[in-house]
């Protein structure tokens, strides 16, 4: 049986972003889609319907921050494990949640190396959360503590041995 534990996804850079007021009130999502495809199950995901797709179901969503509460629900929705939620409320640290759909799972407590787009290792990362509920398909939500000031490029983990 495989078994990676590095996960990794390209990006865009989406066209809406969180304000600096936005940021610091609370968690909130981030979406990365790598390429306009017809493709929208985070609308429908999303209780708070803060993500929307203007125009046609082949455009990238928009984030409407003012409605996004964070609440992590659209990350294991999203085919192309696209969406990540970033909290920068803590004093010393950001944390990120991921899709995570390898075996085996990261336990609360556990130190994994945080993974940059391109794979590569940029800091060490305590697991904060693990949700592996069965509503989510196998596909978990990890959160995990990175440096605030790389909370917006770490999006993948490598478990330590």
């Amino acid at each position: 049986m495989l078994t990676p534990s590095v996960f990794c996804v390209s990006f865009k850079i989406m066209e809406t972003q969180a304000s600096t007021e936005r940021r610091n009130s609370g968690p909130y999502v981030v979406i990365e889609c790598p390429e306009k495809i017809p493709c929208d199950p985070c609308v429908d995901a999303c209780p708070n319907n803060a993500i929307s797709m203007p125009g046609s179901i082949i455009e990238l969503p928009q984030i409407d921050y003012e409605k996004c509460t964070g609440c992590l629900v659209c990350i294991p929705r999203c085919p192309g494990l696209a969406i990540f939620v970033v909290d920068e409320t803590p004093e010393d640290h950001s944390i990120v949640y991921i899709p995570y759909e390898f075996l085996p799972r990261p336990k609360k407590g556990d130190t994994a190396k945080g993974l940059d787009r391109e794979g590569k290792e940029r800091c060490e990362v305590k697991i904060t959360r693990v949700i592996d509920a069965k509503k989510f398909d196998r596909c978990a939500i990890v959160g995990f503590s990175a440096p605030k000031e790389l909370a917006h490029e770490i999006r993948g983990i490598r478990l330590c041995e």
